[in-house]
């Protein structure tokens, strides 16, 4: 094992790929003379040349679309959006183009494309740049959506998504590029479409994805001096969903609570409460909570930022509702 940073993990996983596969590149806003708006791609333009990191105009719907042709033809390109918030001016290319494309084509044509930036907030950016569209994504057939919470997997899950052949969400954490975690050695894949059960528990089963796994798992430390023994699942991808490692936790311990950063209308957590209230509701003990930001746009204030959004105060009190703990 080796420590790196997420954004060394990420570097690692294209780098590698490229070395691979010369049908893989990588283009998007300031990725090569400036190395990334967040350093991911750092060196990558000095090793692969600028046929293959691809500095583009400030134009997301253009050179999506160039994505997006390029995928048809027999390449593999890394879209990198500096936010999800300006793939907004790119979703005809990425829901109509291509999500729809192996489908529309008979399966004549398959669109290999990692569209991937950060997503969600980053401290005081306000509410243009620090929107959630995981869900949106993940309504879309045609598209996996994959969110890593750590470095290992934001390694092995990005070269799992260069490597699909479906066009693939990947979505990261302006706040977590800097985080470090041990990576593996050498070469290795993490499957998409399979959750992780990251702590063994009996009383509660807490789901989370992303940066707010720290939550999830903070949360577990803060009821476990309490005596309340949380397991804790990381969904690592959000389409596909792994139901069925929630299912069998939440039959263990007959209570979940998800925790999500998103709106809570038309939410993950809603789908993934349907789901589970439909498959195991005969081993629910109590309603299923979810904790999500507050239905409004993210503000400036970094008070109001802390009050909208989910943490771990909100988490340990609906872990304490449904287990009916005097409060």
């Amino acid at each position: 094992m080796k420590e790196l940073q997420f954004r060394e993990a990420l570097r690692e996983a294209m780098s590698e790929e490229m070395r691979r596969d010369e049908s893989v590149y990588l283009m998007g806003e300031e990725v090569a003379e400036y190395n990334g708006a967040y350093k991911v791609s750092q060196g990558m333009l000095d090793e692969f040349g600028a046929k293959r990191v691809i500095d583009t105009p400030i134009a997301e719907l253009g050179f999506a679309g160039i994505g997006v042709g390029s995928a048809m033809n027999g390449l593999r390109p890394i879209v990198e959006f500096m936010t999800f918030n300006f793939s907004l001016v790119a979703i005809d290319q990425v829901i109509n183009g291509a999500a729809k494309m192996m489908s529309m084509s008979g399966g004549q044509f398959n669109v290999p494309i990692v569209f991937r930036g950060p997503t969600g907030n980053a401290g005081m950016l306000s509410s243009q740049h620090s929107q959630n569209f995981e869900n949106w994504y993940a309504n879309c057939p045609g598209l996996k959506v994959v969110i890593p919470s750590n470095p290992a997997d934001a390694k092995g899950l990005l070269k799992s998504s260069i490597r699909d052949n479906d066009p693939v969400i990947f979505m990261e954490s302006e706040l977590m590029y800097g985080d470090k975690g041990q990576v593996p050695e050498g070469e290795y894949l993490t499957p998409i479409g399979v959750a992780e059960v990251v702590k063994q528990g009996t009383d509660v089963t807490i789901v989370s994805f992303g940066k707010f796994m720290k939550v999830a798992n903070s949360s577990a430390e803060e009821l476990a001096k309490e005596g309340i023994n949380a397991e804790v699942i990381d969904l690592k991808t959000v389409r596909p969903i792994d139901y069925d490692t929630i299912i069998e936790s939440v039959k263990k311990t007959n209570r979940l609570v998800i925790v999500e950063e998103a709106w809570p209308l038309a939410s993950l957590s809603s789908e993934i409460s349907h789901i589970v209230q439909k498959r195991a509701f005969d081993h629910l003990d109590a309603p299923i909570h979810r904790i999500t930001n507050r239905d409004v746009p993210l503000p400036y204030a970094p008070t109001l930022i802390e009050e909208i959004l989910p943490n771990v105060e909100r988490t340990v009190k609906a872990v304490k509702e449904i287990m009916y703990v005097q409060q």
